[in-house]
């Protein structure tokens, strides 16, 4: 299977003291699908997905490059999904993130996005102009994670109504 642009070393797994990132699976579909309509992880995310989308994305995640199935080491349960898109914000790529209501305020989500966000800037295409991650102005806990891992604010905007804040990661963060 090609790579995307960006993508040469996919599939790849990313391993945290505690946490696996690996290619979303088949069997891991069911977690993924209740990231997407969970209203409490989609209340700074327009609110959960309609049924219809949730059918197509259930199709098109497994194996997708840069989607990343954020699973326990100990346990293997999947916590969470992680996307590394580039190209996706002026050229920059981008860092998304979800966490099953559970797993959340373990630090999870700071181990993963740290490994994604490393991952992102060596996997980079040459020349490409940075990584950035996107959350609502309103989200404070996305915040925090973010400014904790050197992410400094980059722009502000309204979008779905809401108002956004673009934050960079000038390097990788530690890990």
């Amino acid at each position: 299977m090609p790579s995307a642009p960006g993508t040469a070393a996919w599939p790849v797994t990313l391993t945290t003291r505690r946490l696996a990132l690996r290619p979303v699976a088949a069997a891991d579909v069911p977690e993924i699908a209740r990231l997407w309509t969970d209203a409490e992880v989609r209340r700074h995310l327009g609110g959960p997905v309609a049924d219809s989308v949730v059918r197509i994305r259930e199709k098109r995640c497994v194996g997708a490059p840069g989607a990343f199935a954020v699973a326990r080491r100990r346990g293997r349960a999947v916590v969470g999904l992680v996307t590394v898109e580039h190209g996706a914000r002026d050229g920059r790529t981008e860092v998304s993130y979800q966490l099953l209501p559970e797993h959340w305020g373990r630090g999870y989500g700071r181990e993963a996005v740290a490994a994604a966000v490393s991952w992102a800037w060596g996997d980079a295409p040459s020349g490409a102009p940075g990584v950035v991650a996107l959350t609502q102005q309103a989200n404070l806990r996305s915040r925090r994670l973010l400014e904790a891992l050197g992410a400094t604010v980059d722009g502000t905007f309204v979008d779905w109504d809401e108002p956004q804040v673009l934050y960079a990661f000038p390097v990788p963060p530690a890990r």
